[in-house]
């Protein structure tokens, strides 16, 4: 947890509180939670309870990030089918905070920050991933038009379209510099995409520190960090999430690779994604090598984004500094799963 928020009018922010959130009950303090490089989150204390406050970074933002309308909306319409926290009330008028923001209810639970688990005992490390990859399987499942959401997304197409958002986002943060292996990765990705017909809601950033946990249980109570969802291709999703076995331990937002899985008894990638397909009715992954090749390079483009941030000196995080230290690494790392996908 960090600091008390010093940037917001906590006057003003009261009074929108006690005019907008039924059972509000002021006075409220106001602090940042540490972590994450995008939306800036903070916790609001009240003697009725606790809340959560999201919203979009301070300073000017690329068009079409942060995008916290979607991030309330997707979760309104996914609570009865889908751990998500309570959501209240969107903000829109940037005269309250400076900018968007929207308001949930607190969720007590478990975050835990690193894939290798080195907080849960040894012998329940595997209830704890078979519970990550049955929660995104349910989310894969719902079906979007049931919920409000086949709106939500263009559905078809949405490889090709990530690929082109990402690369212009790469492009565009001309502050952050440009590398020829990014360049060549983008470039290869957009000739070689697979033509998929299936659609489902994705989250976009499905990660462990994403996922809060029943105190000191296996069992999924929130999924957070729904900025990048939308209606898309649920084996880019999935291969998102699987990425971790590919990327080393020990950088930020580090890996699984390198580690003795065995020792630490955590599933392998195979066994991993078995639980997947187990749970969502899929035999296999179609075009896995390309689904994680694509997620390390738009993960290298987030992490370049981090790095424009921190430049420009509008970054969220006191970590994304070594975040963007970095970028070198992540694109290496797209570069050789782009060559073992079969890129020249």
């Amino acid at each position: 947890m960090g600091t008390s928020a010093a940037s917001i009018d906590i006057q003003t922010l009261a009074r929108w509180l006690a005019s907008n959130l039924e059972g509000f009950e002021g006075p409220v303090e106001v602090e940042k939670f540490s972590g994450g490089q995008s939306n800036p989150t903070y916790r609001l204390r009240t003697p009725g309870g606790d809340y959560v406050l999201r919203s979009k970074p301070p300073g000017p933002v690329l068009n079409n990030a942060h995008a916290i309308d979607r991030e309330f909306r997707v979760m309104q319409a996914l609570a009865s089918h889908v751990p998500v926290p309570r959501v209240r009330r969107l903000c829109e008028d940037p005269s309250v905070i400076g900018r968007n923001f929207y308001v949930m209810d607190f969720v007590e639970g478990d975050i835990l920050w690193q894939p290798d688990l080195p907080e849960i005992e040894r012998n329940r490390r595997p209830a704890y991933y078979r519970a990550l990859a049955e929660s995104l399987a349910a989310l894969h499942a719902v079906d979007p038009t049931s919920v409000g959401l086949e709106n939500f997304g263009k559905g078809s197409g949405y490889l090709e379209r990530q690929i082109s958002r990402w690369t212009r986002q790469y492009l565009a943060d001309e502050q952050a510099g440009r590398t020829d292996r990014m360049d060549q990765v983008a470039r290869w990705l957009a000739d070689n995409a697979p033509v998929s017909t299936d659609v489902s809601i994705v989250h976009g950033d499905y990660r462990v520190n994403n996922v809060m946990f029943k105190p000191s249980e296996p069992q999924v109570v929130a999924i957070l960090d729904w900025e990048l969802s939308t209606l898309g291709n649920p084996a880019t999703d999935f291969a998102y999430h699987l990425m971790k076995y590919r990327i080393p331990a020990g950088i930020p937002g580090g890996g699984l690779k390198g580690l003795d899985l065995p020792e630490l008894n955590i599933p392998t990638e195979d066994e991993h994604m078995q639980t997947y397909c187990d749970r969502s009715g899929r035999s296999e992954i179609p075009h896995l090598q390309f689904h994680i090749t694509f997620n390390i390079f738009r993960f290298a483009a987030i992490v370049h984004g981090i790095k424009g941030r921190l430049l420009r000196g509008t970054a969220s995080s006191d970590r994304a500094g070594a975040v963007a230290d970095a970028l070198e690494t992540y694109v290496d790392l797209a570069w050789n799963e782009a060559r073992r996908a079969g890129m020249k």
